[in-house]
């Protein structure tokens, strides 16, 4: 029986992925492919946050500097030194994943506010860092020189592409989430979590355990950025590092269940569905960030462990298979 709930524990969200992107393809309608494009985004960037928030309880406002950060390095190589969008979606996350590593080693020592203020500080150092860099375009970033395209059979074969890339990449994010979960590294993060200090006396080695979760949190990131980006056709500091973007993959994380699997595909399938129809509402399109503020404030106070948790305590069955 317990394995059987592991397993479900980890099919339910592929299930969930795999009704979305079955979707697009069978109605083989454009527009459809780029609005599951952008919940497949959300969820691979919810999920390996949740690595971090769910597993060892760290609050991170700057999340979205992986992303950022590996979407620049990883296009620059494409575009500008004519590496192919798969070489340079690895270089993307090798490289978010050594920022982690430095920027772990130095705010995981921090703790609470103190450590959700400094990472908010990161993005924003981050964003004027590569505003006045000029190898990556400073404030006007970089655009695609359309030749690129070629090699993969144009623009438009880049853009169906690209959608199965990111297909791969949210199948990796929710992988990797569930087997870090599962693992005796992942147990040592849930007792961080718990209790950190109790954590230590129990043997857990509480800072190299927090730096190599946010490691692990940040490769996903940084190679979604080079794909957004390489799709997209250009990247510019501001649309790199948003800090609302940040905001909105907490929101994700909490309202599905933060600390398990299934919750951040919920939380951002039930976000970006509630966040297009904001956008597109004449009454709530410029208030859309307001909402999500009192959406986060709203989970923290009265749902804490997110939809799944909600669940599993209200239909005690429902335990047996989310997990």
């Amino acid at each position: 029986m317990k394995n059987l709930r592991i397993h479900l524990g980890l099919l339910a969200p592929l299930l969930v992925v795999t009704a979305m992107i079955l979707w697009p393809i069978i109605t083989g309608n454009v527009s459809s492919r780029e609005i599951v494009f952008t919940i497949l985004k959300a969820i691979a960037l919810a999920s390996s946050l949740n690595i971090l928030l769910g597993y060892t309880g760290y609050v991170s406002f700057g999340h979205i500097v992986f992303y950022g950060f590996g979407g620049y390095v990883g296009l620059y190589f494409v575009n500008e030194q004519g590496w192919s969008i798969w070489l340079g979606m690895l270089v993307g996350g090798i490289a978010a994943g050594m920022l982690a590593f430095l920027l772990g080693k130095a705010i995981l020592r921090l703790r609470g506010a103190y450590f959700a203020l400094a990472t908010i500080g990161i993005n924003e150092a981050m964003k004027a860092f590569i505003n006045n860099f000029e190898l990556f375009g400073g404030p006007i970033g970089m655009t695609i020189n359309f030749s690129v395209y070629r090699d993969y059979g144009g623009a438009a074969q880049a853009l169906s592409m690209s959608f199965y890339i990111m297909a791969v990449l949210t199948f990796t994010a929710l992988i990797a989430s569930h087997l870090v979960r599962l693992s005796k590294f992942g147990l040592g993060l849930q007792a961080i979590r718990e209790n950190e200090d109790a954590a230590e006396v129990m043997g857990v080695v509480a800072p190299n355990a927090k730096t190599w979760a946010y490691v692990l949190s940040a490769i996903i990131p940084g190679m979604v950025g080079v794909l957004f980006f390489f799709k997209n056709g250009n990247v510019e500091p501001h649309v790199a590092f948003p800090l609302h973007s940040s905001i909105e993959l907490l929101v994700m994380v909490m309202l599905g269940g933060q600390g398990t699997v299934l919750g951040p595909v919920l939380g951002a399938l039930a976000y970006q569905g509630m966040r297009g129809y904001l956008v597109t509402s004449n009454f709530f399109k410029d208030i859309q960030l307001s909402v999500s503020g009192v959406l986060l404030l709203l989970i923290v106070l009265f749902i804490p462990a997110g939809a799944i948790g909600w669940l599993r305590h209200r239909v005690p069955v429902l335990r047996r298979v989310l997990a």
